[in-house]
């Protein structure tokens, strides 16, 4: 355990003195909330009867301290509300020990309190909650970052950081509230799509996240082994096999929403940790799927905003349909003017290798098709697009295109230059499938880590025969990324992935010790500031001199001050 700072020695030591007091500093009792700050501001003016009697709670965030009465101003889930606190309100008797000393000495910026009282209007016209009695909820053992703002709400001095806030989500959402819209947006996102899918008659269903081969994409899998059975296992990266399964078994509908996992690399839209939307309806195909999709995402666009137009950057996004379609070939021919239909391998090689785009001998035709798309179409598609028909190479699990040979039918949604949907419909013709799969370990054997496996009993399943399907995945994180207008992943997670935190030194007393400083006074030391001895070398001996002398007296320390030369020797 590191040092601790100053403030938090002092919080540890209002802690000691709480339970001194007989104040549990976490109560485990319930605390009866019955009003929130966000619906007391917006509807009090209206209703001010309704808040007579009011009981709210959250965490102290500015105080005021004016005597005999304080103000202080209270965060809660919902927002912040002003609290007005009265020394002869909350102390009826002759004991004022929980305003004089609780109130004012005890409780710090950050502690959670709950206030019981009533609503009404200060002198300057501000909506205020009068507090008549007041518990200790929990306290806080360290401080809140101090997050600035001008009169306008303004931040110009804040808990900033992406690498803090990412990794203190807690600290973030705490003193940086606006960034709960993001999320409350992501769960209207989700809800949204459940309940439209819901409303269809399909079935919400959860399939495994353990598998024993990762099929359902071309991805590089995270491994991990089963003790007990003696096996290897794999996080899923997708769940598009299981899921076809209870095609097979004869649900007519099913989707899930689950974490996908995928052993790459991160950027500003990927994370190895992501969460998809999987769907498949029987007796469907993937020109359906793309009037669905469509509902669907107006839907969700209406239900955030309001309106089937985003904003998204500098762009204003529709995503009311029908959107713009084009096939695989010819978006490439669009933007590059090289058709790329009749080539082989060696031929497609060349063209990365004219378009300075970078490959590798594992790459086959369909994933050099990809590369080229990849470099010289996506950041071309702004609006929603379908790109469909996609090379039989790049897309084991899909159905040979009815008209166009070589092609199967597929599409995937492109927004701001981003894929956020991809869909198929089905191959459910068993020995298409194996010889797909058998192409697959072919890929494998060249060194392709994302080629797809071979599942026997997915394949067994489809010999027991699935009907026409039309399966849709959706990646739900860059879908929030656009519903919300961010442009990193990270922004939209809660708890996104992070390197291993550096550990700070653990600091002991005997290494201020080591440098001749005498160990009863080391927490003195600590209480000064200073938490390791590199933080005290580079200080200025003489003011640390002097500051020990204020320090015996303010502490009322019954100790020997150091004496000058000693203390120089300490930064030698």
């Amino acid at each position: 355990m590191a040092a601790l700072s100053e403030q938090e020695v002092l919080r540890r030591e209002s802690l000691q003195q709480l339970r001194a007091l007989g104040i549990d500093p976490y109560p485990a009792e319930a605390y009866p909330v019955n009003a929130w700050a966000n619906d007391i501001s917006e509807n009090f003016n209206a209703n001010p009867d309704k808040y007579k009697e009011v009981t709210i709670a959250g965490r102290i965030m500015t105080r005021r301290i004016m005597g005999s009465a304080s103000f202080a101003e209270l965060q809660d889930s919902t927002g912040r509300i002003q609290v007005y606190i009265k020394r002869d309100d909350i102390c009826a008797g002759e004991d004022k020990t929980l305003y004089n000393t609780v109130f004012k000495k005890l409780l710090d910026i950050g502690d959670y309190i709950g206030v019981k009282g009533y609503v009404f209007l200060t002198q300057t016209g501000e909506i205020s909650v009068h507090v008549q009695e007041m518990t200790v909820l929990a306290k806080s053992l360290k401080p809140l970052p101090v997050v600035k703002r001008d009169d306008e709400g303004n931040i110009y001095d804040g808990f900033t950081d992406p690498e803090l806030r990412y990794r203190q989500r807690y600290v973030d959402l705490t003193v940086n509230p606006e960034y709960k819209q993001i999320f409350i947006n992501r769960s209207k996102v989700i809800s949204t799509m459940r309940n439209y899918f819901s409303e269809q008659g399909w079935m919400e269903v959860e399939t495994p996240i353990l598998q024993s081969i990762h099929g359902g994409a071309a991805a590089r899998p995270f491994n991990t082994h089963h003790n007990t059975l003696d096996m290897p296992l794999y996080l899923r990266i997708a769940n598009e096999l299981y899921l076809k399964r209870l095609i097979v078994a004869g649900f007519d509908g099913v989707f899930e929403f689950g974490k996908m996992f995928r052993n790459e690399g991160m950027d500003r839209t990927h994370n190895p940790e992501y969460t998809a939307m999987e769907i498949y309806v029987a007796y469907k195909d993937y020109i359906w799927m793309m009037a669905m999709v469509e509902e669907c995402l107006e839907r969700v666009a209406v239900a955030v905003h309001g309106s089937p137009v985003v904003k998204v950057g500098e762009h204003e996004i529709n995503f009311a349909g029908p959107y713009e379609k084009l096939s695989m070939y010819d978006s490439i021919l669009k933007y590059t003017d090289i058709d790329v239909s009749q080539m082989d391998e060696a031929q497609l090689r060349q063209t990365c290798r004219d378009l300075a785009i970078e490959v590798d001998g594992t790459m086959g035709k369909g994933k050099l098709i990809d590369e080229i798309f990849s470099a010289k179409v996506e950041a071309n598609l702004i609006q929603p697009t379908y790109i469909t028909d996609y090379p039989i190479e790049m897309t084991p699990l899909a159905k040979k295109h009815r008209t166009k040979e070589g092609l199967v039918e597929r599409f995937e949604l492109f927004v701001l230059g981003k894929e956020i949907g991809n869909a198929y419909s089905e191959l459910n013709d068993p020995l298409d499938q194996r010889e797909r799969f058998e192409e697959q370990l072919l890929l494998a054997g060249r060194g392709d880590e994302e080629a797809m496996a071979m599942d026997e009993d997915f394949l067994r399943s489809l010999e027991y025969g699935m009907p026409p399907t039309s399966g849709l995945g959706i990646g739900v994180d860059r879908l929030v990324m656009l519903m919300t207008n961010q442009t990193t992943i990270q922004e939209v997670l809660f708890f996104p992935q992070m390197r291993p935190e550096k550990k700070a030194k653990v600091v002991t007393i005997d290494d201020f010790v080591n440098i001749g400083i005498p160990a009863e006074w080391v927490p003195v030391i600590n209480k000064m500031g200073f938490n390791t001895v590199e933080d005290l070398k580079a200080a200025n001996p003489n003011k640390v001199f002097n500051d020990l002398g204020g320090m015996r007296k303010k502490l009322k320390l019954d100790l020997p001050i150091p004496t000058k030369e000693s203390v120089m020797a300490w930064f030698e």
